[in-house]
């Protein structure tokens, strides 16, 4: 699998750690979005996108993110410790609680360090166009814009199944 394209959005303040938000493609296939470029103590890295971990509440089983004070659903007050009860934790930094979980990331270092080098090419390619005159910085939003718009069309498989498209079927 190889990246095709990068789609780079400077950050309003270049000043502070973020400094862009990616868009990577993978063999003008797969996109994975909300990609951070972060300047760190050891220099640029790339945060992948990621959820916040969460629990459920002991009065209404719903879930609420670890740092909630209160349950979303019923208001109940929630243990303001539980993300430290919780097993696992941060094996650079032991004492800081995992709070997220990557939603995609390369599996091994090589792969990281591979697209961390074409990402961070990529950030200094766009600061050095950012200078031009009349530059427009490349929108991430909506860039599949005509293939979600497209009237849904029925897949078919080789043994005749229909597939709808996700997110269109009735439950």
């Amino acid at each position: 699998m190889q990246l095709t394209e990068i789609r780079i959005n400077l950050s309003d303040a270049r000043q502070g750690r973020l400094k862009a938000f990616c868009s990577l493609t993978f063999d003008q296939t797969f996109v994975v979005r909300d990609v951070k470029l972060i300047d760190g103590p050891g220099g640029l890295f790339l945060a992948m996108p990621s959820r916040k971990l969460t629990d459920r509440c002991k009065r209404c089983s719903e879930k609420n993110h670890l740092r909630a004070r209160f349950c979303n659903h019923c208001g109940s007050r929630m243990d303001e410790h539980r993300a430290e009860k919780m097993a696992g934790g941060n094996q650079m930094h032991p004492g800081r609680f995992k709070l997220h979980a990557d939603i995609a990331h390369p599996i091994n270092a090589s792969c990281r360090s591979a697209l961390e080098r074409e990402v961070v090419e990529a950030y200094f390619e766009e600061v050095e166009k950012s200078k031009q005159p009349g530059y427009v910085p490349p929108n991430l939003d909506g860039e599949d814009f005509d293939f979600y718009d497209a009237a849904p069309a029925a897949v078919v498989m080789g043994d005749n199944a229909p597939l709808r498209p996700t997110g269109t079927g009735s439950h």
